[in-house]
């Protein structure tokens, strides 16, 4: 088969062309302004390509709901010209063969699991940092949904008593994202994360507001493995500070090998670098 793959983000559309076996053989980035110049690129792009099936991760919140009214829709977004956009329904217009809808980070979390760095295990989280915060789950083999889709990126965290940053969420100004996504640390700094390698002190608070969102996950879903990827995990001082912080939250409760021996092997970047969402909707596709 020959599967389209559509990693659709708040600041760009990347799309791919791809096997059964993960291998992306064509890949573009088209910049994300409004749906019809976005999609219209995207239209484009794979209207000659005869592909079998295309699987969709995208930016949310979005209705997964196949019963709903609103399925493959885009939501509550704050992102302009994108709030209640039925993108799935807008591809369906144009391509007539099965389209697989998710998240964007339950789509890498699931090429993760099937072709990267939790290959072989029935679950793992994967987190992305960056524009903004978002988790997705493969637990018992299966992504995780419910009454609407995980929204990990906006977990309530303590706050550092050393920090008298508000919080940049328009939704909750100090939840996870609010603090620690790459909008909040330009926020809190008055310079780009990008422009803060040297500076130590930036991810050392970076990493205890991560590492707070990565003891729930841990103690509320157990996954075997961790990935975290994202434009503010190029930043790779970033992995020992947040494994280090996890340790020391958990205090000793959780006592497994994973956390106890082997973290460096257990909170880990993508094992397919950045094609996690690519992949991921590779395997949308192959599932249908």
């Amino acid at each position: 088969m020959r599967l389209g793959a559509i990693e659709a983000g708040g600041t760009k559309f990347v799309c791919g062309i791809g096997t059964e076996q993960g291998e992306v053989i064509e890949r573009i980035s088209i910049p994300t302004t409004t749906p019809e110049e976005t999609l219209g690129q995207v239209i484009d792009f794979f209207k000659e390509k005869e592909i079998d099936a295309l699987g969709v991760g995208s930016f949310g919140p979005v209705d997964l709901d196949p019963a709903s009214s609103t399925y493959g829709y885009i939501t509550s977004t704050p992102k302009k010209y994108w709030n209640q956009f039925n993108l799935v329904g807008e591809l369906k217009k144009h391509f007539k063969i099965p389209i697989g809808f998710d998240t964007d980070v339950n789509a890498a979390a699931l090429g993760e699991s099937v072709w990267g760095a939790a290959k072989g295990l029935d679950s793992c989280l994967y987190m992305t940092v960056g524009t903004g915060i978002g988790v997705g789950a493969v637990a018992e083999g299966k992504l995780i949904h419910g009454m609407l889709h995980p929204e990990m990126g906006h977990i309530l965290v303590r706050r550092h008593e050393e920090d008298g940053f508000r919080g940049s969420c328009p939704y909750h100004d100090d939840c996870l994202e609010g603090m620690a996504a790459g909008p909040a640390i330009e926020a809190r700094w008055g310079i780009k994360g990008v422009e803060l390698a040297g500076e130590s002190r930036v991810w050392e608070l970076e990493a205890y507001y991560l590492a707070q969102a990565l003891v729930n996950y841990i103690l509320i879903l157990s996954p075997k493995k961790i990935i975290i990827g994202g434009g503010v995990m190029k930043q790779e001082q970033l992995f020992p500070f947040v494994r280090e912080h996890t340790i020391k939250l958990l205090n000793g409760y959780i006592q497994h090998d994973n956390i106890v021996k082997n973290i460096d092997q257990y909170i880990v970047p993508p094992g397919l670098g950045d094609n996690a969402g690519v992949c991921g909707a590779l395997a949308l596709a192959k599932g249908l």
